[in-house]
């Protein structure tokens, strides 16, 4: 059995980092200064209410008659615990107050939905604060919290006045960070021609602050069973020990792997705050199937079990963890408990086709899934080269042979399957006629394409997916899913496609962040192919779109791509050993950014010109890694000195500075 730490503090692999140099890019991290957070403006005012924008410097305001509300705006997504003041009130003077993140479902009545979606949009109602009222100090109570919002209305319920003031909201998120701003990596590009040209140092930033947000303290889950209506609570117990990464603010507040698969990177390049993953993974682990190998799809409260694709998710998680981290000690103490669900995967491979069968047929909400499903063997791909690498680290050559034989052979058997020509795209099964979103994004991005000319093909066939609002998912069908939109993008930057990548990031995305349907500062959990909220409404969600997440850390995709891609910037052994500098330039003219692991600063700079490229490179010293360059040049030099690379754009530089300049 797997022993697990439970103290918040780990060793210096997974403790926080420096800070990532100042700079323009600053202005744009959403994170708040303090933990105690105050309105930002009124955003609206009913009735009888009076100096209502007195409570925006902490004076008093007082609603004078029942029904009468104001709504305060942050500004932003902020989740936590509301405190404020009554400073006169009467017998029967009483209030309620109201939680939204779309100020579309603003509302003196109801918050947005959280605990469970109902048609009405009315489920959780309004958080009535105790009466008799009395003069003085009042908090919102811990289980009562409500993890995302930006909009807070106060209503009144009674004919009697009641004044209030010092309003403010304690940040439940992040629990172990004293200064949420205090990132360890950074990305900055300027795009004058955009229809924003802050839009991709503002999107990375968007979907940085996301995951904070979905960063929430061990002991404030959703309630399971879900409360009666009207009410919701929040004190479910996450898994083994917190902080931990959840899927969304607002809800569903659990662990969920596949959603991992997107928000882990984004952490990584972001804040490297990889404790709350080593929790997320632990706390899977620990619910291991003894006798099968099998993971669990979610963690608690909600424990849902039967999903093959959340299986071989957790295992990918749990690669990208000692990736980032290089956590030996962890990684050495689940190879077990790894290796067994490796197993469980492998022992579903049918002798006849040489296929994964799936039976475990739960997954990111797509329909059609089981059987010989193309996503769910691209992920075992995934699974079984990851597991060749671990193994290798691990000095385990005879494990790692035999993953990396079951890769090879599952590639080719892959291709073979359900590689369909005249389209130009991979089927979903075996005799369909429908090419998903999903594997072939993920064929693309796991190297299961067999040239560069299939993997083209693929990024041109995913784009007649594509309308003004971004890519709909046709394996279900009126659906824009960023959690498989995060994974195209990627998937069109891997294939050389940067145009098409930059353009779907400014049809999806951009319409995510600017859309006054949405909270304008994180990201929407999805949304129908007509830019409606009403995300799922056929499929769980009875047609409940105050339900949809606004801030849902499998939507931000895009920070870790453009660090990754644009930027250019990997790492390719644990904790940055080696490391990879590949940058697209995608029609930029400059960008610059970086990260820090344990290992010390990564960071690159590059400009490009009509006639030239120059890239700067910093990288801990003891380290080693590969450059590869984005065009061909008459003329290259390594800090100053003539290069000649073998093909023309690829380097191989020792840790440290090194600048690069191209002529063409």
């Amino acid at each position: 059995m797997v022993l697990y730490v439970l103290c918040a503090i780990l060793t210096l692999c997974i403790s926080a980092l420096g800070a990532a140099p100042n700079g323009p890019w600053d202005a744009f991290n959403l994170a708040p200064d303090s933990r105690t957070v105050y309105p930002r403006s009124v955003h609206g005012i009913n009735g009888t209410v009076t100096d209502a924008h007195s409570l925006l410097s902490n004076g008093s305001a007082t609603l004078a008659a029942n029904g009468s509300f104001v709504t305060l705006d942050f500004g932003y997504e902020v989740g936590g615990w509301i405190s404020l003041n009554f400073d006169n009130v009467s017998d029967s003077s009483s209030i309620a107050l109201s939680f939204t993140e779309s100020p579309v479902f603003i509302r003196p009545y109801a918050s947005d939905d959280s605990s469970y979606p109902s048609a009405n949009t009315t489920y959780d109602g309004v958080l009535e604060v105790p009466a008799p009222l009395t003069t003085g100090y009042w908090t919102q109570p811990i289980a009562r919290l409500r993890g995302g919002y930006r909009y807070l209305t106060i209503v009144s319920t009674s004919h009697d006045p009641v004044t209030i003031s010092n309003i403010s909201c304690a940040i439940s998120f992040m629990p172990h960070w004293d200064n949420m701003k205090n990132y360890s990596g950074y990305f900055y590009a300027s795009v004058p021609d955009f229809f924003d040209e802050d839009f991709l140092t503002k999107i990375w930033y968007s979907g940085a602050y996301t995951v904070q947000t979905d960063t929430v303290p061990l002991n404030t889950g959703r309630e399971v069973p879900f409360v009666s209506s009207p009410g919701w609570l929040n004190n479910a117990t996450l898994g083994v020990a917190g902080p931990i990464i959840v899927d969304g603010a607002k809800r569903d507040r659990a662990v969920w792997p596949g959603d991992m698969g997107i928000a882990v990177p984004t952490q990584f390049v972001s804040t490297n705050d990889l404790l709350p993953t080593r929790n997320a993974l632990s706390t899977m682990f620990a619910a291991q199937n003894a006798e099968t190998g099998a993971l669990p799809e979610s963690g608690p409260p909600l424990s849902q079990q039967g999903s093959d694709t959340y299986h071989g998710w957790t295992l990918i998680g749990t690669y990208n963890y000692f990736l980032y981290s290089g956590d030996y000690e962890w990684m050495e103490n689940v190879w077990s408990n790894y290796t067994k669900a490796v197993r469980y995967l492998a022992g579903k491979v049918n002798a006849t086709t040489g296929l994964l069968d799936v039976t475990g047929t739960r997954d990111w909400g797509r329909l059609w899934q089981g059987g010989f499903n193309s996503e769910a063997n691209a992920i075992y791909y995934k699974v079984c080269v990851n597991s060749a690498e671990i193994a290798s680290y691990l000095n385990n050559s005879e494990l790692s042979m035999e993953y990396a034989t079951n890769a090879s052979t599952l590639k080719t058997t892959f291709n073979d399957a359900y590689w369909w020509a005249t389209e130009g795209m991979y089927r979903d099964n075996l005799t369909s006629t429908l090419c998903p979103q999903d594997a072939n994004s993920l064929a693309v991005l796991f190297n299961l394409t067999e040239s560069a000319e299939q993997a083209a093909l693929i990024s041109e066939g995913l784009e007649r997916y594509w309308n003004e609002y971004g890519s709909i998912a046709p394996e279900l069908p009126d659906t824009i899913a960023p959690f498989i939109g995060g994974f195209e993008l990627q998937a069109h930057f891997a294939s050389g496609n940067d145009r098409r990548a930059m353009d779907l990031l400014r049809r999806e995305w951009g319409y995510m962040l600017y859309t006054n349907l949405s909270v304008q500062s994180t990201l929407l959990e999805g949304y129908t192919s007509n830019g409606s909220l009403y995300y799922r409404s056929t499929d769980g969600y009875n047609y409940d779109p105050a339900y949809t997440s606004h801030s849902h850390g499998w939507s931000t995709g895009p920070t870790s791509a453009l660090t990754f891609y644009v930027l250019g910037l990997t790492v390719t052994s644990p904790q940055g050993r080696t490391w990879l500098v590949a940058p697209h330039t995608s029609g930029l003219s400059s960008v610059q950014g970086g990260f820090e692991t344990p290992r010390g600063w990564f960071g690159v700079k590059w400009t490009t010109a009509s006639t030239s490229f120059n890239l700067s490179v910093d990288s801990p010293e003891g380290t080693s890694g590969t450059v590869i360059l984005p065009i061909n040049g008459t003329t290259i030099t390594v800090d100053g000195s003539i290069a000649q690379p073998s093909d023309g754009i690829s380097l191989h530089l020792e840790g440290g500075n090194h600048t690069i300049f191209v002529q063409n």
